[in-house]
């Protein structure tokens, strides 16, 4: 799928068009050979930097090939929408040419969303640096969100897993734990890729996008110290939980054995009694059968009562 959309340098209103205009911006979302086709025709953009981009485990990097700069940038994305927090990361392509402006993307985010809408302040599709620095800036506020969240549920498997016997809850806590994996990766080498522009070597810097570009910065660095955090939170809460389910576990089964050392007297006085051998006068006497019983249930009362005094039941 392709998009085109180009700022109205007059109204400042950002306008759909049908076709390609110079200055504009190409969004494509898992384009097809077709559309790679026309594009790379009309933009001289080489075809092998597009097929690049379809791999999802691309990393955040610059190239640069005559005229033509493509910077590749990790965003955050959820890819399972059954499971809280199954984040991974996709490579997001950026295009410069001398005349255009072309996103690459393998699925929808709502990363493009504001822009799309034209409410991003500042935002002109003829400024090309700007535009690329404000993408940063909102994927590191994407991370942010997302690392958020992600807080918001370590918090609330905490909860959980404080009473918890079964393995669920840790594996809800796995998948928490592999986001943060793939996003430190992605947040670092999107640092890398950030501070190789920030050199005015990459794109030609204008002194009005200096602030931007310092203001990404420093949200991309927020957002590596906060998943650094999370990381570590997880990896001693993961560690703690564990022993807290076995210890659970083994509350249980201790429970459990004294119960059943506590019913198997009854038991073992109604087998006794129940044997094939003369009882005397017990055998004629109309309240044997309250008597067993008394005698069963006081015997149980009094192996219960030790048992607890011993916190084995």
């Amino acid at each position: 799928m392709m998009r085109i959309y180009k700022t109205n340098v007059e109204s400042g209103i950002l306008e759909k068009k049908e076709k390609l205009e110079e200055n504009s911006w190409i969004h494509m979302i898992n384009p097809t050979k077709e559309e790679i086709k026309e594009i790379t025709s009309k933009t001289g953009i080489n075809p092998k930097l597009f097929e690049k981009l379809l791999d999802e485990q691309e990393l955040s990097r610059i190239e640069v090939e005559d005229d033509d700069t493509l910077i590749v940038v990790d965003i955050p994305s959820l890819v399972d929408y059954s499971h809280k927090n199954k984040y991974r990361t996709l490579p997001l392509g950026i295009f410069h040419t001398s005349n255009y402006i072309v996103t690459v993307l393998l699925k929808e985010n709502k990363l493009f969303d504001e822009f799309e809408a034209g409410t991003i302040k500042d935002f002109h599709t003829e400024k090309k640096t700007r535009f690329t620095i404000q993408l940063f800036l909102k994927i590191s506020w994407g991370y942010l969100r997302a690392l958020t969240e992600m807080n918001k549920d370590i918090q609330k498997e905490e909860r959980i897993l404080a009473k918890a016997t079964k393995n669920q809850e840790l594996l809800e806590m796995l998948n928490i734990e592999k986001s943060l994996v793939y996003f430190m990766g992605a947040l670092k080498y999107n640092k890398i890729t950030l501070e190789k522009i920030s050199k005015g070597n990459v794109l030609p810097m204008y002194d009005e996008d200096l602030d931007l570009l310092e203001d990404a910065m420093i949200e991309c660095n927020q957002a590596i110290e906060m998943a650094n955090i999370y990381k570590e939170i997880m990896a001693s809460t993961t560690e703690t939980y564990a022993s807290v389910i076995s210890n659970n576990l083994n509350v249980i089964m201790k429970f459990l054995s004294g119960i059943t050392i506590v019913f198997s007297i009854p038991t073992m006085i109604a087998s006794f009694m129940g044997m094939n051998v003369p009882l005397g006068i017990f055998a004629t006497n109309p309240i044997s059968f309250f008597i067993l019983v008394l005698i069963s249930i006081s015997v149980a009362l009094l192996i219960a009562y030790l048992l607890k005094r011993k916190n084995m039941l």
